[in-house]
């Protein structure tokens, strides 16, 4: 199969470069990005003969279908969020299915364009959300109800390497990190929807710890809309708990708090300034540089989904755990793994026609669990489930 690999050069998509690249069911990658050359360490692990490199504008449509009508199965999007609409519409115009690693919650008239197009539109295809709502998607059918859903994902460096005053090293984009940290939470709890403001997420009840297979104990931190998902696996008549938190080292929302409450993260320029610049930008250029990860030192990710309902009048609990480390020999952040290799893998199924549907689809309704597990293991990403009864 050929797939266009759009944003393929940046941290994720190097990951989804190098696994396509492998893949003895490509044939063809066209790796589309505003850089056209890749970093050395990885350059020798891949098969330059079946890539072709291409400079693209990717807030220009026409750009895109450039690449989308040259004979294309695929299309992976790892662009920023903002260019996603844009590669929605190329794909939509060249007929070419599409999976993105965004966040996507409005579907309009997309669902229907798409199946006229007769082509599949899968977002929110990477790390989380991604595999967890794979991992959503297959739990639900284990009970009769469930009532309680929650899902913790974070990046952290190994220990060795968390050594200063955060405990974290940037995996992804630093400014991204910041920006989540001013992101409006939505939980349900005693079946009741509840928001907490992007000006208490590091000062509210739902922050707690949790332990960790192999790390020990983890900080957990409100992130994200877990109510929506409620909606989508069709469960919030029985659902009576379900959050969405980041997992941090102990320390994180200490750190945080005070620096949040002075205004640290504010987006107005700085009054008596010489220069107009703000709180974030100022954090954001100044820490930045300072917690970048060293060529010896692995980040990680840890993953749990955690559920509790009803099977056959008993009550049943369930938790799933994933980590993933950074591959020094490559260079590829376990992060970048996680997000790439998903998409990569979810790409290969529609490609194969794994994966039949039109329209707008989901990971937690349209990707087989059994057949996507057995792909993360094959790339040494294991899942460890753990159930358990006791009586109603």
């Amino acid at each position: 199969m050929k797939i266009a690999l759009l944003g393929g050069l940046g941290m994720q998509g190097r990951a989804a470069l190098f696994d396509l690249a492998r893949s003895s069911s490509v044939e063809k990658i066209y790796c589309a990005d505003k850089v056209t050359e890749l970093p050395g360490q990885l350059k020798s692990h891949l098969d330059p003969g079946k890539i072709t490199f291409g400079d693209v504008d990717a807030s220009s449509k026409a750009s895109l279908l450039k690449i989308l009508r040259d004979d294309v199965d695929v299309c992976i999007d790892l662009l920023p969020a903002p260019l996603m609409e844009n590669a929605f519409e190329a794909a939509l115009e060249a007929g070419v299915s599409i999976v993105s690693t965004n966040y996507f919650h409005q579907g309009g008239t997309l669902d229907e364009r798409a199946r006229k197009a007769d082509i599949a539109i899968m977002p929110e295809c990477g790390l989380d959300p991604g595999i967890d709502l794979v991992i959503f998607g297959r739990a639900i059918k284990e009970f009769d109800e469930l009532h309680v859903l929650n899902s913790y994902c974070g990046g952290i460096p190994e220990a060795k390497a968390s050594h200063n005053p955060l405990k974290y090293k940037v995996s992804w984009n630093w400014d991204m990190v910041l920006t989540t940290q001013k992101r409006t939470s939505f939980f349900i709890r005693d079946g009741q929807r509840v928001k907490i403001p992007a000006e208490e997420q590091h000062d509210n009840e739902f922050i707690h710890q949790i332990s960790f297979p192999g790390l020990g104990t983890l900080e957990a931190i409100p992130n994200g809309d877990a109510a929506f998902y409620a909606h989508l696996l069709n469960i919030k008549n029985s659902l009576m708990e379900t959050g969405r938190y980041s997992l941090r080292w102990p320390g994180w929302c200490a750190f945080w708090q005070p620096l949040k409450a002075l205004g640290f993260l504010g987006d107005a320029p700085v009054e008596d300034l010489d220069c107009k610049i703000t709180p974030h930008q100022f954090l954001s250029g100044l820490i930045g540089p300072q917690i970048q990860y060293r060529d010896d030192e692995k980040d990680l990710v840890a993953m749990q989904n955690t559920f509790e309902g009803l099977k056959d009048g008993r009550k049943k609990w369930m938790t799933s755990s994933i980590m993933i480390e950074r591959d020094l020999e490559t260079g590829l952040f376990a992060m970048s793994i996680g997000v790439g290799y998903t998409a990569s893998i979810v790409a290969q199924m529609l490609g194969r026609g794994h994966i039949t549907r039109k329209g707008m689809l989901n990971p937690a309704i349209d990707v087989p669990y059994e057949a996507f597990i057995a792909q993360l293991s094959k790339r040494g990403i294991s899942v460890t489930e753990e159930t358990g009864f006791s009586e109603a």
